[in-house]
């Protein structure tokens, strides 16, 4: 697995980490991911949760999208207790298809209803480097 990267940008704690382009990348940035979210003292359900995004994201670019792929997290540090999870891939954004109320009852793609379901706000940004589908949680 290839370097990481965390820092203090203004008011956010980021984690960067690249994404190797193979189906194990999902289960070793999850335990990475898993240490770095303890690290922050996130509460236990926050973190749960964004686990389960970070998963879900990493898997989509993995699975779907075209290297090389970044996952960054990024974490308020100003008491909003904000996580945000970004993955950025160099593809072009594809259609997305049906809305997710009916893909949610497809056998495949419901990774993206998870992640929906779960975030407060969640998204996908086209930009000349490719495309970054993002999520951000919110403690209760």
């Amino acid at each position: 697995m290839t370097a990481q990267l965390e820092e203090v940008v203004g008011e956010a704690v980021e984690h960067v980490c690249p994404l190797p382009h193979i189906p194990e990348a999902v289960s070793v940035v999850r335990r990475r991911v898993r240490a770095v979210l303890a690290g922050w003292n996130l509460t236990p359900g926050l973190a749960e949760d964004a686990l389960l995004v970070v998963s879900e994201l990493v898997t989509n670019a993995v699975v779907h999208a075209r290297p090389p792929a970044v996952l960054r997290l990024s974490r308020a540090v100003d008491g909003r207790n904000v996580l945000r999870v970004e993955v950025t891939d160099t593809g072009a954004a594809t259609p997305d298809g049906p809305p997710v109320a009916e893909r949610c009852t497809d056998e495949h793609g419901r990774g993206l209803c998870i992640v929906t379901a779960l975030a407060a706000e969640c998204g996908t940004r086209v930009h000349a480097g490719g495309t970054t589908r993002w999520a951000e949680l919110h403690a209760a």
